[in-house]
C-alpha cells in the first residue's frame, strides 16, 4: 500500500516553488510537499521565517531554500524563475500563496491601501500564472498551478471587503488559466482555505468574532494548518490529480455548506 500512495502522490524529483511559504498556511503546504519528495523553494520576503521553516524541512527528511522576491514586480518573478532554472534544473509545482488583509471598514479604505492589498494578493497571482506559465508552456512541460484563495472569495464577509474582492478576483483567474491551459498539460486550481488562525485574520478575530464563525462551521472550531496538506498534494501530484483542473477545493470544515 505505501508503494501505491508513494506512486500515486509522490512528488520525487520535483521542485515546488512556495510563494508566500514564510507565513503559516503555505509554509505548512511546503512542509508537506517536501515530505512527498519535493524540493522546495521557499518564496517571501522574511528570511528568518524561511530559515526556521527549511529548518523543520531538513529536520523531517526534505530538502529547499530560499528566495527573496517582490512578488508584485513581474521582473522580480521571472528572476525568481532563472534563478530555480538555474538551481533546481526546473520548475513543476508553484503555489501563489502571498496575502495581506484589513479590516478597515469599506468607507475608509484608502487609495494606497486598496492598490496594496489588490498589488499582492491579486497581481502577484496573476503575474506569476504569466511568468511561470510561460515556462511550463516554453518548456512543453508538465506544471501545476495551486493559487491560493479564500472562502471569503466565494461568500461575502464584514471587515475584509479588499481581501475578498482580490480572492474573489483569483478564483475566476483559476478557472480561465485552467481552461486555456489545459490541453497543455498545465492545471491550475485554487486551494480554498476556510477559518485558519494565521498572521493576516488574526486582527479580526474578536471574540464576538469567533463566536459567529464557530456557529457557522458544522466542525465547531477553526483548521489547523497541517490539515491543507492532503489537499495540496493532490492538488501538485501529477498522478493523483491529473484530471483536476478550474477546481475550488474548499478546506472549511463545511462553514460553506452552512445555511440555517
Amino acid at each position: 500500500m505505501s508503494n501505491f500512495l508513494e506512486d500515486l502522490f509522490g512528488l520525487k524529483d520535483k521542485t515546488a516553488v512556495v510563494i508566500g511559504g514564510t507565513g503559516v498556511l503555505c509554509g505548512e503546504i511546503a512542509q508537506g510537499l517536501a515530505q512527498a519528495g519535493a524540493e522546495i523553494v521557499i518564496v517571501g520576503r522574511n528570511p528568518d521565517k524561511a530559515t526556521e521553516r527549511l529548518s523543520a524541512i531538513e529536520q523531517a527528511g526534505g530538502s529547499g531554500y530560499f528566495l527573496p522576491c517582490e512578488v508584485s514586480k513581474k521582473e522580480d518573478l521571472q528572476s525568481l524563475l532563472s534563478s530555480v532554472v538555474e538551481r533546481s534544473g526546473g520548475v513543476d509545482i508553484v503555489v501563489n500563496g502571498a496575502g495581506i488583509n484589513s479590516p478597515t471598514p469599506v468607507l475608509d479604505v484608502s487609495e494606497d491601501e486598496f492598490q496594496n492589498i489588490l498589488d499582492v494578493n491579486l497581481r502577484a497571482v496573476f503575474q506569476s500564472c504569466q511568468v511561470f506559465g510561460k515556462y511550463f508552456l516554453d518548456e512543453n512541460r508538465y506544471g501545476s498551478i495551486i493559487n491560493v484563495g479564500s472562502i471569503s472569495g466565494l461568500i461575502p464577509l464584514s471587515r475584509v471587503f479588499t481581501y475578498s474582492l482580490t480572492k474573489a478576483a483569483v478564483h475566476n483567474l483559476t478557472k480561465n488559466l485552467a481552461r486555456e491551459w489545459a490541453k497543455s498539460k498545465i492545471r491550475v486550481n485554487t486551494l480554498i482555505p476556510g477559518f485558519f488562525p494565521a498572521e493576516q485574520n488574526r486582527k479580526v478575530l474578536t471574540p464576538d468574532r469567533v463566536d459567529a464563525i464557530l456557529g457557522h462551521t458544522p466542525a465547531g472550531r477553526f483548521g489547523e494548518s497541517h490539515e491543507l496538506i492532503g489537499a495540496a498534494l493532490l492538488l501538485a501530484s501529477e498522478k493523483a490529480g491529473s484530471f483536476i483542473t478550474g477546481h475550488e477545493m474548499v478546506v472549511d470544515g463545511g462553514y460553506s455548506s452552512m445555511t440555517i
